[in-house]
């Protein structure tokens, strides 16, 4: 039965594989940062790379998104000789021992971003939706592989006091506007979006963006969703992000019936679990809800 929940014609040109997002994906994250809020340090040898890829592979990921760069609040700014000194040895790690998984670069720099390329990701995941890096646009355009605009105001380190808005949704949906039809001059095919939550957004706007999430269909393009093990989530329930996984699970779960396209995640398992379970009950809601 064709999905009624999630829209049809989202499919992604992945060096010249087509990818299918009609049937929501994993996108499995691997930080090979000392000081990520979740993960940091866990990862830093070949060993614990290709094990943590091989279970997340093995539970379906459809992609894994490697970053360098901690981006949690308040993070510490490195050199860009530093971040690809830890990204490049992973990627290039990745794409040998798992040839045909997706490998996407979580980094808002453009050189960065083009010697990943050039190391085997087909993906640009970029927090700073190309604010942080001028020659960001020019290079995923040079590059025609999809790219990935995160919303978010500031930097790492500021963007806990960029937290103001007049009118959230407005604003954001304004902002990926003018990116897109930007992006669409320069010539790139394939975008998706990704509205930020806790990126220069309060626990109270990041509970509105969820609420309204299906208004960002109005741009046409998948939705990305990082909701995985964030604040939002272990401070309402006064916990830690260590314990944050069933939280992570549920809002997961109201943004794929909102209609996301991509979740990424800490914990492939679950969210393959929760994209099952949401599949078996469209014909009963429908999209868009009534």
């Amino acid at each position: 039965m064709q999905s009624k929940i999630f829209s049809v014609n989202k499919t992604l040109n992945v060096g010249g594989k087509l990818i299918d997002l009609s049937e929501p994906r994993v996108m499995g994250i691997l930080n090979v940062t000392p000081d990520s809020f979740y993960d940091g340090f866990k990862y830093g040898d070949e060993t614990s790379i290709l094990k943590q890829v091989e279970k997340m592979v093995s539970e379906g990921a459809d992609f894994i998104d490697v970053g360098g760069y901690s981006t949690r609040p308040g993070a510490e700014d490195i050199s860009q000789e530093e971040e690809l000194s830890r990204v490049m040895p992973a990627i290039k790690l990745i794409t040998k021992k798992f040839p045909d998984t997706i490998v996407s670069i979580d980094t808002f720099r453009a050189r960065v971003a083009k010697q990943a390329v050039e190391a085997g990701a087909s993906l640009i995941n970029d927090i700073s939706g190309g604010d942080l890096d001028k020659d960001m646009f020019d290079t995923v355009a040079s590059l025609q592989i999809p790219y990935i605009i995160m919303h978010m105001k500031g930097t790492p380190q500021t963007m806990t006091q960029e937290a103001t808005y007049e009118n959230l949704i407005k604003e954001i949906i304004d902002s990926f506007h003018q990116k897109i039809f930007k992006l669409h001059g320069l010539g790139v095919k394939d975008t998706l979006v990704d509205p930020g939550f806790g990126f220069a957004k309060t626990a109270q706007q990041n509970f509105e963006l969820l609420n309204q999430l299906d208004r960002f269909h109005i741009l046409e393009k998948p939705l990305l969703v990082g909701l995985s093990r964030k604040s939002m989530i272990w401070r309402t329930l006064k916990t830690n992000p260590e314990s944050a996984l069933n939280g992570t699970t549920v809002l997961n779960t109201i943004a794929l019936i909102k209609g996301a396209s991509l979740l990424r995640v800490h914990d492939v398992r679950q969210a393959k679990e929760a994209i099952q379970l949401v599949n078996q009950i469209q014909p009963v809601i429908g999209w868009p809800p009534l």
